[in-house]
């Protein structure tokens, strides 16, 4: 791999500074879409289809990151940013455009699985430029701007979702990302230099194929089991083994080939695996609360989709300033372990007190609850990544960050798939008689906020009781992750950030040793 040095990547044509704020565009463009259509879903529900078919919208994109991240990553390490970037955008936009004129179900979960398989890499790729041209001290400032920039499009998505859905429909959610995507692409052409290695290069094409199932059985078997297929039928039991098989194909794969597409010698890395590990348990905590807080707002207390972007705000504040401030703590002093030390046990605090919500719960108590949950995963979120890119070799920073990028949206995925299966089944089993699933009742089966306003009152206080009282387990699920997570982060090991260490191009050859 040869990949853009610091002082190749920084000319005076192409400042630092300049390239970082192309990168963090693109991060924005990336992870806006991940969030814009949250506020949107129960437009879209009622419009094209049921409630049952929430999470897909989500959980359909989530698992096109997860696939496309590693493999834009090990891209990336082998030919350079810039291409992989402009690939990705291009193909980003191609699935924003199929998602916003879709007239169906069908054509909308395709359209953000497209969007999503590129999304997935202009994410993970963003993030290696900045590993690319700063040294390991000044990373933590930047994560921190990175992280901030995830932070804003947490809950400037909604915001932005539910405005143009209110404005306009839920269709201009993707259209709006066609003319920024092209001026990303413009942008990324002119300030990036090409760098990387251009060359023919063997790409694991088995390895990335075999991890593209298993990824994909996973978020599958997370998502039908125990709702759409019972666990014990042989649908759930085949889709168990084709991941099971999956997963062996491809150790066998990349325990054998010269350029895997995630070498194994890395889970070998103590900061590699525990940072991710933490990483997957912020994804499902970040993702869950992103889905079912506009709908708590909306279907429950009755906002329009706009507003409850706007109550989302002190999530944003508290993800933007705990990232920020982590980031110039680990500049300055070359230390991380501390933060999600400390951060893990108060954002189960948090969780523990969104889980006492109820109809009734006044929307300025609701916001602090939200700005103590930001604050503790902000840091983690900025943090893991400078500890992975610190403990790798030089040369896998492009592969080790996607890696980072693919456990998160896998939490996530799972995390929305499952929080998605636990709310279902407390719903069904809180509304008298299978109210729910009661044909008769389209207004809640698709959980219009209008129809349901429209029911008698004795008995629209029953559904929003329900609803409420079947969100309390997904954030008392949230906080025992945190605790987990504090277990793992206490096994940390502190490597401190040194002042420089040159990317090195001949310090990787494919495998970690």
């Amino acid at each position: 791999m040869s990949a853009a040095t610091p002082s190749e990547t920084a000319s005076p044509r192409q400042p630092i500074r300049l390239i970082i704020f192309s990168a963090a565009c693109v991060l924005l463009l990336a992870s806006l879409s991940q969030t814009s259509i949250a506020t949107a879903i129960p437009v879209i529900v009622a419009d094209l289809g049921s409630v049952e078919s929430v999470t897909w919208i989500m959980t359909v994109y989530l698992l096109a990151s997860t696939v496309g991240a590693p493999i834009s990553g090990k891209l990336a390490d082998l030919y350079g940013s810039k291409p992989v970037l402009q690939a990705c955008i291009l193909v980003f936009l191609a699935g924003a455009g199929i998602g916003g004129l879709a007239s169906s179900m069908g054509v909308l979960i395709f359209g953000r699985f497209i969007q999503g398989l590129g999304g997935g890499g202009l994410i993970v790729v963003a993030m290696t430029v900045v590993a690319d041209v700063l040294r390991e001290r000044d990373r933590g400032k930047a994560q921190g701007v990175v992280g901030a920039v995830l932070g804003f499009s947490t809950v400037f998505g909604p915001l932005l979702g539910g405005f143009l859905t209110e404005q306009f429909s839920w269709h201009w959610v993707l259209f709006i990302n066609l003319p920024f995507g092209v001026l990303a692409f413009t942008g990324i052409t002119f300030l990036l230099p090409k760098g990387g290695n251009h060359g023919r290069q063997k790409i694991d094409y088995p390895g990335a194929i075999l991890l593209a199932i298993t990824l994909t059985g996973i978020v599958l078997f997370a998502s039908l089991g125990g709702t759409a297929i019972p666990w014990a039928s042989w649908p759930s039991v085949a889709l168990g083994v084709v991941c099971g098989l999956g997963f062996l194909g491809f150790m066998f794969i990349e325990s054998r080939t010269i350029q895997p597409i995630l070498p194994l010698g890395l889970f070998r890395i103590n900061n590699f695996v525990v940072s991710n590990a933490v990483r997957f348990i912020i994804g499902m905590s970040m993702f869950g609360m992103i889905t079912f807080i506009p709908l708590y707002l909306q279907v429950v207390k009755g906002y329009s989709p706009t507003v409850s972007g706007l109550l989302l705000l002190p999530l944003m504040f508290g993800f933007v300033g705990g990232s920020i401030l982590s980031g110039i703590f680990m500049s300055r002093t070359g230390r991380y372990r501390i933060v999600p030390i400390l951060s893990m046990p108060l954002l189960a605090v948090g969780a523990l007190l969104l889980a006492t919500i109820t109809p009734d719960t006044n929307v300025w108590i609701l916001g602090l609850y939200l700005l103590t949950v930001g604050i503790w995963i902000g840091p983690v979120n900025s943090i893991g990544v400078a500890a992975i890119q610190n403990a790798v070799p030089a040369g896998a920073l492009g592969v080790a960050t996607a890696s980072s990028q693919m456990f998160r949206m896998i939490g996530g995925s799972v995390g929305v798939s499952i929080f998605g299966a636990i709310f279902a089944a407390g719903l069904s089993s809180r509304l008298p008689g299978g109210l729910l699933n009661d044909t008769g009742n389209t207004g809640l089966r698709a959980m219009s906020p209008q129809l349901i306003s429209e029911l008698p009152p004795s008995l629209r206080d029953t559904v929003l009781d329900a609803f409420t009282g079947a969100l309390h387990p997904i954030f008392l699920c949230t906080a025992v992750a945190a605790v987990l997570a504090f277990c793992l982060s206490i096994i940390l090991k502190e490597i401190p950030l040194p002042v420089d260490r040159r990317r090195d191009p001949d310090a990787y050859n494919g495998n970690v040793k």
